[in-house]
């Protein structure tokens, strides 16, 4: 997966732990919307996360 252009996400890695501490490998994907976005009077189609979606509608872009 790539990083969004927005907010510059992506994938972040860890371990899962168990309770008798075994480790197995984990992968946390970024909450991706396919949303349509109107730039500059032009509709867009964008994957975008729902933090960059909620931060672009705090500062009024949408």
């Amino acid at each position: 997966m790539q990083r969004l252009e927005f907010d510059k996400k992506g994938k972040q890695y860890g371990s899962n732990v168990s309770f008798s501490q075994r480790h197995t490998n984990k992968v946390w994907k970024p909450n991706l919307q396919n949303k349509t976005l109107t730039i500059d009077g032009k509709k867009v189609k964008v994957k975008i996360s729902t933090s960059a979606l909620r931060s672009l509608k705090k500062k009024g872009l949408l």
